[in-house]
């Protein structure tokens, strides 16, 4: 298998604690969870929803730009974008129609009379989680798509939380949760020979030179 001997070859690169590094951080990654967020007009809000992903083990970060195009907040994400996935999509159509091709049910993080409080959540189902921008919430397209709603017991006045606040809380909950849980949630072992290739090519300085080194052999 070329990728598993590219992977071999390019670790000899990379120093022996970043290896087991990669290969730990991985064993606690998941696709089970995604997040989608919606045109969010406070770039440095995705940033941080971004590095929440990072943290907890969620590898894909879905971005919808309809109305806004902007570019990751890297200060504010403090390098999680090279550890994450990042798919862009211009319409919510698009978003909805890849995420449930991949087999995820779409839920709206929304405080509707409808939602499902977050310690009740069925983890069991795959599910893409979507976030609204931080005025508006989400759009009538996502909210009329929804397979099911989900919100944060609150008991204060006010009545909602920072787009990125939300998402921290909702995404460490259910991931705690899905750890101490049965369900297969990790990676394939394939997708784990692709992150820690991409990973350490990541790492390399160099790297085009020496894969060009490895593919004259």
């Amino acid at each position: 298998m070329k990728d598993l001997a590219l992977l071999e070859y390019l670790e000899g690169f990379i120093s022996e604690n970043r290896k087991q590094r990669f290969i730990e951080v991985l064993a606690n990654r998941t696709k089970h969870f995604t997040i989608a967020v919606e045109d969010v007009y406070q770039m440095h809000n995705t940033s941080a929803v971004m590095r929440s992903c990072e943290v907890f083990g969620i590898q894909e970060l879905n971005i919808i730009e309809q109305k806004y195009s902007k570019t990751i907040d890297k200060q504010i994400a403090l390098g999680a974008e090279k550890w994450v996935d990042i798919n862009e999509f211009s319409s919510n159509k698009l978003c909805i129609d890849a995420l449930r091709k991949r087999g995820y049910q779409i839920i709206a993080t929304t405080p509707h009379d409808e939602s499902c409080f977050l310690h009740e959540f069925d983890i069991t189902k795959p599910s893409a989680l979507f976030f609204g921008t931080e005025k508006e919430g989400l759009s009538e397209d996502v909210m009329n798509n929804a397979d099911g709603f989900l919100k944060i017991p609150m008991v204060g006045f006010t009545e909602s939380l920072n787009i990125s606040v939300s998402a921290a809380i909702i995404i460490q909950d259910l991931t705690n949760r899905l750890r101490n849980s049965s369900i297969n949630w990790q990676l394939t072992e394939n997708e784990i020979i692709d992150k820690r290739l991409d990973w350490t090519r990541k790492t390399i300085k160099d790297i085009d030179f020496i894969e060009s080194r490895f593919n004259e052999k």
